[in-house]
């Protein structure tokens, strides 16, 4: 073989597409549904789901999800990336249309539960099947149009589901999908290739098992405290049991001989820092998209539609950025670029700070554009770094243990950061709401959203309510923001560490060897 040549699929671009296609459906759905909660709730436009089968509407993908995203991505590198993702597809699909036609919310509980099996499916052999198709030097361009895919995914989710809500039943939401995933399906049969790990050794079932009730339990923790409080016995055993099935699931991988996950690997600086930049990013970004929802519905009165098209600058970042980040690491190296991308980050999300109940609009989408060409230059060079570090036919390992880092981060900055916002919010609005009456006092106090409802029935005392929830939610943010922004920062010390200064040219990436490893302990 000559030495520059392609080693990449003659299809790779168009294959590329087809990855983007299954992706986008997977990822708007974690978006789409949060906009679609109120409808749910409504008895005659709905299904007249209470406010804990809503939770569990959207837990139940959730946790699926992030419990079987690592071991789905052993499991493509066995048995074959294409036929997981074509069965993945299938069930999604087929989950989607019966979320759609859900008659009561146990139904709908049920059938997001299956998508969540469908998207843990896609989404690892999605990036690893990328690592096959291309030629290690086009690698971090393609990487670079994923990455921008995710973005533009989560910015578009609510977006499209304020249109579909505004003129059609709730289950279109779901039944968007439907198409999506058919046209998928037959193109991932006409044009990818199958692709798996040629010597995949005996299966390591224990490790699967563990990592999978490890994952469950830990995530199942963090949602449960986030929206219930940290206060509570049951969240802690949860939490601590999953980091303690996790703990064995490590100790049983450095003493098997057929692992599915090399831990050793975490030893390895171009392999073990992108990971956790990866989780810090996530953490820092879910919390405050989760708050800035609040903020534009709310305080600022904005339709589910408006609200997403405020969030379009930060998907427009990412489609533009992303897929040139590639050209930026050859240029200056990944160190650079990523380090550039966290300090634009940390800027965007220390500008929260600044926003009130009265800051012009344009300055919270034009902080979003910020942050999206932060994390459009942080993603894809994290992500190369990982997938660099594991040969062509482990793929679905490095693939699934970003993706997995990156669901439970998000999970985990969401219940953190919305935690933190709660209880500054309670003891900002507490000396406000202390003259009403008890049982509204407490709907007021704990969250905006219970202010916003209680108002309705106090009459000419309304807008002095609505004003002191206003500002005690504002405020709080401020302190979210804030935090969201040095979690970001303490990636800027890893990166400058640990991560590796120049992009992977070599024909093929080869794991960390002996030496390497020894050299890192």
């Amino acid at each position: 073989m000559e030495p520059n040549e392609n080693t990449g699929h003659p299809r790779r671009w168009a294959i590329l597409g087809v990855l983007v296609i299954s992706l986008l459906v997977v990822v708007l759905d974690n978006t789409i549904l949060n906009v679609a909660l109120r409808t749910l709730a409504d008895p005659v436009r709905g299904l007249g789901a209470s406010q804990g089968e809503l939770e569990w509407a959207i837990n139940s993908y959730t946790l699926v999800f992030a419990g079987l995203l690592f071991t789905f991505g052993v499991l493509g590198d066995r048995f074959g990336r294409r036929r997981f993702l074509i069965v993945g597809l299938v069930l999604f699909g087929l989950a989607s249309l019966l979320s759609a036609y859900a008659q009561d919310p146990a139904q709908l509980i049920g059938a997001r539960a299956l998508m969540g099996v469908g998207g843990a499916a896609i989404m690892p052999v999605t990036l690893s099947i990328i690592s096959n198709v291309f030629d290690p030097r086009e690698r971090g361009r393609a990487i670079g149009v994923w990455a921008g895919a995710v973005g533009l995914a989560v910015a578009i989710g609510p977006v499209l589901g304020g249109a579909l809500l505004e003129h059609y039943w709730w289950g279109s939401v779901f039944l968007i999908n439907v198409p999506v995933v058919a046209v998928g399906v037959l193109l991932v049969a006409l044009l990818v290739p199958e692709s798996r790990d040629p010597s995949p050794g005996r299966v390591d079932v224990l490790g699967v098992l563990l990592s999978v009730v490890g994952l469950v339990a830990l995530t199942y923790g963090i949602i449960d405290g986030g929206e219930h409080g940290f206060g509570r016995p049951q969240v802690w055993v949860s939490i601590v049991g999953g980091l303690a099935v996790l703990g064995w699931f490590v100790a049983h991988e450095l003493r098997s001989d057929h692992p599915s996950l090399d831990v050793r690997l975490f030893r390895v600086p171009r392999f073990a820092a992108p990971v956790a930049l990866v989780g810090l990013v996530f953490f820092a970004a879910m919390g405050v998209l989760f708050f800035g929802a609040f903020y534009l519905q709310l305080v600022r009165g904005y339709s589910p539609l408006e609200s997403g098209l405020l969030y379009l600058p930060f998907a427009a970042a990412q489609l533009i950025f992303a897929p040139r980040s590639a050209a930026m690491v050859r240029r200056y190296g990944g160190r650079a670029v990523a380090t550039v991308g966290l300090l634009l980050t940390v800027v965007a999300l220390a500008g929260y700070v600044l926003i009130d109940a009265d800051t012009p609009i344009w300055i919270f989408s034009a902080l979003g554009f910020l942050q999206g060409t932060g994390m459009a230059n942080i993603m894809p060079p994290a992500t190369e770094s990982i997938m660099s570090s594991l040969p062509r036919e482990k793929a679905g390992v490095g693939s699934a243990v970003s993706n997995t880092v990156r669901q439970v981060a998000g999970a985990l900055g969401v219940a953190v950061l919305g935690s933190v916002l709660s209880a500054l919010y309670r003891d900002q609005v507490g000396p406000a709401v202390s003259a009403l009456p008890g049982p509204v006092r407490d709907a007021a106090r704990e969250s905006l959203s219970g202010a916003y409802a209680v108002a309705d029935r106090l009459g000419p005392a309304a807008p002095r309510l609505i004003d002191a929830a206003n500002d005690s939610f504002v405020s709080a943010m401020h302190w979210a923001a804030g935090v969201s922004a040095l979690v970001a920062a303490l990636g800027v010390v890893i990166v400058l560490r640990w991560m590796p200064g120049r992009p992977v040219v070599a024909p093929d990436a080869t794991p960390a060897t002996e030496p390497e490893l020894a050299g890192t302990a």
